[in-house]
């Protein structure tokens, strides 16, 4: 058979078993031979990349059979039929239904009812199937289309495909499901859309010796009688996968199952996620007052998995590493990241799942919200983390980087222009993620929670089962703000459309000598004539204080206004109170001065996470020159003083972008001594307390242990250095008996690689290959990535295109990671050029995170021959184009731009201030 992927062009005619059939009668409609030669007086509906509205799907019932062995030619292949029962909205003689990479064929056995139809098209482009009818389908009949096909259970993460892996040395086969966002389309024939929702009954034949994974509560035949949806369907047949559970009954009633390998819940690796999964949903349908609409929850770890995690209904699938916990051998850091990502996913039961977006240009509105609530979710789950903080860091302080470029987008964009596959995928990005979750914290909070809930509740019971726009949440939103009486600058859509309908955010200028506040669009370079509907101009909520206390919030609208923020000798004003709104600030010199001495003489004056944000304010605005570099570089001199993460993990951030750009340069020598000896008292401070055997108990202070080890080895403190290297050299001699603590290991086994050789390297390899815990196999897959040695990062980009060697969905982030190793970088960048038609074509989307390849492999670009090297890259590939790292492409060119100028501008004065600081020490 050769290739599945057997897509038949236009000129040519796809074999099809149809049966079309009004439901209630047994009429057949006949089908009749369609040419389609692009002469039509018209435009024909089958270029549109959006389906007609004449057909409503109700109901599919289909049958897949993968087969999990090869074929001759070394395929895994799947046969199925589908059975569609639609509506007939509007008159119309044309079907227009999603297919890609199948093969129709006619069964043996033909039936009353079944024709063969030379005349069904397959049309490449809008890859649908496109069926031209003797005559019109009548307007309010029911009908059912039946086909039958064959697709190849590919390993390209993608729609219905293969996942492998081994166990007891013998090779195991999982066919799973990624629908999301339009691949359900490579699994059988289908409405691909998010608004044509519809009930699904599936029906599973897998060999003697496997068991299929029900998404419904009552195993197979899955079937949602009454809960139409779209992408959240989800299927899986394996071996050898067992499940925790638990029966949950404090709010809910329901059955709570853990799904992963065998020997990862014999060993207990599922036990944190259950016992999270039932207080998480408690708190949501509290907090949505909703009732979770389902009587179980099914959660499963799979060993490839192109997202993060995906929210399908009643079945939730995980990459291994996101939903797995060894509390013996997992980081502190996986531990926050299985309770965050959950509580993602569950809380798209009700937003997302229970109520869908019409269209995928708001596809912020989903992720963003599902991002804001996940640390609620964590919140309530592990309230001695104060996770909420973290939002800053995580969220905030991440989009303000993209939201800063001319490149960016707006939250929501005209439906009509996201309309192919690949605008689809762009728009699942940090604006949407990121951005989505900060403005919807900041709405909340100038609501209030109270306030923000009740109308999100009103919403989510209004359209139970449907699909909506954003617009429709404000509706509802405004009338919460009317029964409380909430006194708002406007509507609350009027609020929104300003930070929805128009990219980037504003910089906020206090100028305390005169008390006048304004605002100016925020971007890292200039960039004028950019389009606008408000004019980069916001409706922005202001919570501010003095040295002697919190004021009274203020709104200003769009024009400069007196904000009584004068001060007088040692006061100072410090705006946006805990990052609650998204924009940054800027100050007159003098409170400026004011607020980094308050920093120097008593930094806990100004609260912790206004402390990261001044941070992270300055540096950002040294690099859109609004300051000058060396004022941003003060606000980190404190830090010898600091013993909290955020305000660490700011300064750490964002002196990452002067690494970046100067690593290559003079400037490295200075700044490494300069930053030793910032780090230095916190690396004894920790040495101090726990000598490196043990770790703090608060949830930030043991991410502040790892960055002073991590720190202090990368700066050159040869106490660490001596620390790490015979920390993991007793490793290499007992290599069944690690002693280091997991939290502190990546930074152990970076930093011992990194000072090592090939030895220690191919040790790592090798626990690696042999890991057995997703979580310990992603810390020795980056710290492999830390080495020096040119011949071994070669080697290792190379096993990148070997999915034996390195893991589909591990590829981008062994390249990238590469990339960020000084000695990597040019190595990974070589490395795409060389094989971007082969990773483009070959791989797939499922397999490879364009963007995030492109974005990771130019962030250190700062010369004028990298620019060029980047412009023809564009050029060379133009004809292919680049699918969703088209947006990353444009950003990279701009980014790359702008580094150039800020090494040019100012190289010579971090020098000396670095060399300045050195000499004081």
């Amino acid at each position: 058979m050769g290739s599945v992927d057997t897509c038949c062009p236009v000129s040519k005619w796809c074999a099809i078993s149809v049966v079309l059939a009004m439901v209630s009668v047994t009429t057949i409609v006949t089908l009749w031979t369609l040419t389609l030669t692009g002469t039509e007086a018209r435009t024909p509906p089958w270029t549109s990349h959006r389906l007609p509205t004449t057909l409503k799907p109700l109901k599919y019932t289909v049958t897949l059979w993968p087969r999990l062995t090869p074929d001759p030619n070394g395929l895994y292949l799947f046969t199925g039929n589908s059975t569609v029962e639609f509506e007939c909205v509007e008159e119309t003689d044309l079907i227009l239904i999603h297919s890609n990479r199948l093969n129709y064929t006619v069964p043996e056995n033909r039936h009353l009812g079944v024709v063969s139809a030379p005349g069904i098209a397959y049309t490449t482009p809008t890859i649908y199937l496109v069926l031209q009818l003797y005559s019109k389908l009548v307007k309010g009949q029911r009908y059912r289309l039946y086909t039958a096909f064959t697709g190849e259970l590919a390993d390209d993460l993608a729609g219905f495909y293969r996942s492998e892996y081994l166990e007891d040395g013998v090779k195991k086969i999982v066919a799973t499901s990624q629908m999301h966002p339009t691949h359900a389309r490579k699994t059988f024939p289908c409405f691909d859309e998010p608004a044509m929702k519809a009930v699904f009954h599936i029906t599973l034949i897998h060999p003697r010796g496997t068991t299929s994974f029900p998404q419904n509560p009552n195993d197979f035949p899955i079937t949602f009688p009454s809960f139409p949806m779209w992408w959240l369907l989800a299927f899986l047949i394996r071996c050898n996968f067992f499940a925790s559970c638990a029966q949950y009954s404090h709010f809910l009633f329901l059955q709570i199952r853990i799904w992963a390998r065998r020997s990862a819940i014999e060993e207990g690796h599922g036990d944190y996620a259950l016992s999270l999964t039932g207080p998480i949903l408690d708190f949501f349908q509290e907090y949505y007052n909703i009732t979770y609409p389902l009587s179980k929850s099914d959660q499963i770890a799979l060993p490839d998995f192109y997202f993060g995690a995906m929210e399908n209904w009643g079945l939730v699938m995980y990459r291994e590493t996101n939903l797995l916990y060894d509390p013996l051998t997992s980081s502190n850091r996986n531990r926050e990241t299985t309770a965050t990502i959950i509580a993602h996913e569950l809380a798209h039961m009700w937003f997302g799942n229970l109520v869908t977006l019409k269209w995928w240009n708001e596809v912020w509105l989903n992720e963003g919200f599902a991002s804001y609530v996940s640390y609620l979710g964590a919140d309530k789950a592990e309230p001695s983390w104060r996770v909420k903080d973290l939002i800053v860091l995580d969220d905030i302080h991440r989009v303000f980087a993209v939201d800063a470029l001319a490149s960016s987008h707006p939250l929501s964009s005209p439906e009509d222009s996201i309309v192919l596959p690949h605008q689809i995928g762009e728009q699942f990005d940090a604006i949407s993620y990121s951005k989505g979750a900060a403005v919807l914290r900041m709405l909340s909070d100038l609501l209030s929670e109270k306030v923000f809930v009740q109308g999100l509740s009103s919403y989510l019971n209004h359209f139970a089962h449907g699909n909506t726009v954003g617009t429709d949440l404000w509706e509802h939103l405004q009338k919460a703000v009317k029964l409380n009486g909430v006194v708002l600058p406007g509507t609350v859509q009027d609020i929104m459309n300003r930070w929805v309908l128009q990219m980037g955010f504003p910089v906020v200028t206090v100028d305390t000598t005169t008390g006048i506040v304004s605002q100016e669009h925020f971007l890292l370079s200039p960039a004028p004539n950019l389009p606008s509907p408000y004019n980069y101009e916001w409706l922005i909520p202001i919570r501010w204080m003095k040295l002697s206390g919190l004021q009274k919030d203020l709104w200003w609208l769009m024009n400069k206004v007196n904000m009584d923020m004068k001060t007088a000798g040692d006061e100072w004003v410090l705006a946006n109170i805990d990052v609650t709104g998204y924009y940054r600030v800027h100050y007159d010199r003098g409170n400026w001065e004011k607020l980094i001495g308050q920093l120097k003489a008593d930094h806990q004056a100004i609260p912790l996470i206004n402390r990261a944000q001044l941070v992270d304010d300055a540096f950002n605005l040294a690099r859109a020159a609004i300051v000058p570099s060396t004022h941003a570089l003060q606000t980190t001199v404190y830090l010898s003083a600091e013993r909290e993460y955020i305000p660490w993990q700011s300064a750490l951030d964002n002196m990452q972008y002067y690494y970046l750009m100067l690593d290559r340069t003079d400037v490295y020598g200075p700044m490494q001594d300069y930053m030793r000896s910032l780090v230095t008292p916190l690396y004894l401070h920790f040495n101090a307390t726990s000598g490196w055997t043990n770790v703090p108990e608060g949830h930030t202070d043991k991410y502040n242990q790892v960055n002073a080890l991590s720190l202090a080895c990368s700066t050159g403190l040869k106490e660490c250095q001596n620390l790490t290297t015979s920390l993991f050299r007793q490793w290499m001699d007992n290599a069944t008996h690690n002693t280091i603590h997991p939290n502190l290991r990546l930074a152990v086994y970076c930093s011992a690689v990194a000072a090592g050789g090939a030895a220690e390297w191919e040790f790592g390899w090798e626990q690696f290959k042999y890991a057995t815990l997703a979580s310990d196999a992603s810390r020795l897959l980056s710290a492999l990535t830390c080495t020096m040695n040119k011949t071994l990062l070669e080697r290792f980009l190379s096993y990148t295109l070997q999915p034996a060697m390195i893991r589909k969905q591990d590829a981008t982030t062994v390249i990238t990671s590469i990339a960020s190793n000084r000695e990597g970088q040019d190595l990974a960048w070589g490395f795409v050029r060389d094989n971007w038609n082969y990773i483009y074509t070959q791989y797939g989307v499922g397999s490879f995170n364009f963007a995030a390849l492109i974005s990771g492999v130019t962030t250190r670009f700062s010369t004028a021959e990298e620019l060029q090297q980047l412009v023809e890259f564009k050029q060379k590939h133009s004809a292919t184009g680049f699918g969703s790292a088209e947006l990353a492409l444009n950003q990279a060119l701009e980014r790359t731009q702008a580094n150039i100028l800020w090494l040019q501008q100012n190289k010579q004065d971090v020098l000396q201030w670095f060399t300045n600081q050195t000499l004081t020490h």
